[in-house]
């Protein structure tokens, strides 16, 4: 079952309820905290549900900063997430995959095959250019060279954010 068949009844008839997923790699570089904390922010004000999948670190990292959960109000681990998408139990309507080295774009390129989400990969860091060089699956690429200052990366984000989530 895809789980952006979900329909809530609202004062202007049925809406449709848009599922969002951020993955979170290694949280090795600053920005990709605040950005995901960012991007959760403007996805839930487009009345998108929001699910935060990542390793330990990164899942820590986003609950130690939103202790009281107005932002992250479900969260799961990345590699149990991508089971239940391979499986079939779970998917979303866009993905945000948050890539800063090697491992964060293979994550990625699961995302790619296994899910009917919109992919938008948030390429960061230091290596940003040489490592979207790489990716060779279809997505759409937000790319920075970010690692302590987030303005390029939210540029690129708030652009993106209202265009998808229109379109899904």
């Amino acid at each position: 079952m895809r789980a952006s068949a979900n329909y809530d009844e609202t004062a202007e008839g049925n809406a449709k309820k848009i599922r969002s997923l951020i993955l979170l790699g290694c949280p090795e570089v600053p920005v990709q905290t605040s950005m995901a904390m960012y991007l959760t922010n403007l996805l839930k004000e487009s009345q998108s549900e929001v699910v935060i999948a990542g390793t330990g670190a990164a899942i820590k990292l986003m609950k130690f900063a939103d202790p009281q959960n107005h932002y992250l109000e479900e969260s799961m681990n990345l590699d149990r997430c991508i089971e239940a998408i391979a499986e079939g139990r779970l998917d979303f309507d866009l993905c945000f995959a948050f890539a800063h080295n090697d491992a964060g774009i293979t994550y990625a390129a699961t995302m790619s095959y296994i899910s009917k989400a919109k992919l938008f990969l948030v390429i960061f860091g230091r290596n940003a250019e040489e490592i979207s060089k790489t990716v060779d699956f279809d997505c759409h690429k937000l790319v920075a060279k970010a690692v302590h200052n987030p303005t390029p990366l939210k540029r690129q984000i708030d652009e993106v954010v209202s265009w998808a989530v229109s379109r899904t």
